[in-house]
């Protein structure tokens, strides 16, 4: 597992932090909080996923098949365990390919999980972070100050993404390892695979935000494929394409689709810009990116 050297990867503070003034106006509330769990606890999950909000996203879809649910520790940063929503197929019996999946600036709750069983459910072992140290709110002020912390601490966060990498890799057993993260989590997704150059196979980024600076991209190895909305207030279509143009003169692998219609969260159900068409497109193009670069058969 490589690392990287030569200066922090954190690209995406000053636009996040501007950003989350917009989705501040975008969203309702927002999940269920709580701290860590006292043990690590194990289910079977086979009913379809609920979603709060405007109904129609991807997590009320019924899972593909059965999947073993479990809440257990994967990291250890500043000497406190990190839990984490581990999930894989029941039916499995030979290595998957793992998913990272990081969560919006709300934190690790139910809809995040309700996510990460349903890409598990197509045959990925997947562990959803947390990156909160345990906290998920319903408040975008205490949303704002949990996404500061990090931002203000940005190696306890790069701490947890190489432990949640080298778990899914050795406890995980999984021969590719891609992420996929939303808003928040979709930055994190473009710095994981700053921080992975060489061993992350896929990146999932969901209107995240994202950089031009070809000094910061050019180690890059990893296929980045990209969904924004072309209404996007916080990360408008000109960023974007900048950082498209960036990684194509640099010569990587990238796709960025920009819906037309859609803005910023647009596949979350509780926010005011959810646009449940979009949503399952995206959600569509998503798991065909992730079957094509994360296939154990791909060379």
């Amino acid at each position: 597992m490589s690392k990287q050297t030569g200066g922090h990867p954190l690209l995406i503070s000053a636009a996040i932090l501007s950003l989350s003034v917009l989705v501040a106006c975008d969203i309702g509330s927002q999940g269920t909080g709580g701290g860590q769990p006292d043990a690590p606890q194990q289910s079977v999950d086979t009913r379809p996923q609920q979603q709060a909000g405007n109904g129609g996203s991807p997590a009320e879809t019924a899972l593909q098949r059965p999947v073993v649910v479990e809440t257990l520790p994967y990291a250890e940063v500043e000497e406190e365990l990190v839990y984490g929503h581990f999930v894989f197929p029941a039916d499995m019996v030979d290595p998957l390919p793992g998913v990272i999946v990081i969560h919006e600036w709300w934190g690790l709750n139910d809809d995040v999980r309700a996510m990460a069983n349903r890409i598990a459910a197509e045959g990925y072992v997947v562990l959803a972070v947390d990156l909160f140290a345990g906290r998920s709110t319903r408040s975008p002020a205490d949303a704002r100050a949990l996404m500061v912390r990090i931002i203000e601490n940005p190696d306890l966060a790069d701490e947890n993404i190489r432990q949640a990498y080298q778990f899914l890799s050795e406890s995980g057993q999984a021969p590719r390892i891609g992420v996929l993260g939303w808003d928040f989590g979709g930055g994190w997704s473009l710095n994981t695979a700053i921080l992975f150059p060489d061993d992350l196979d896929a990146a999932v980024i969901f209107y995240g935000p994202v950089t031009d600076d070809a000094e910061r991209l050019a180690p890059l190895n990893v296929p980045i494929l990209g969904l924004f909305g072309a209404n996007d207030r916080g990360i408008p279509v000109a960023a974007v394409r900048d950082f498209e143009q960036a990684l194509e003169i640099l010569g990587k692998n990238v796709e960025i689709e920009i819906y037309p219609e859609a803005a910023h969260a647009f596949a979350n159900p509780a926010s005011a810009n959810y646009n449940a068409s979009v949503a399952e497109l995206a959600w569509t193009r998503a798991l065909e990116f992730l079957d094509r670069h994360l296939s154990v058969a791909v060379d």
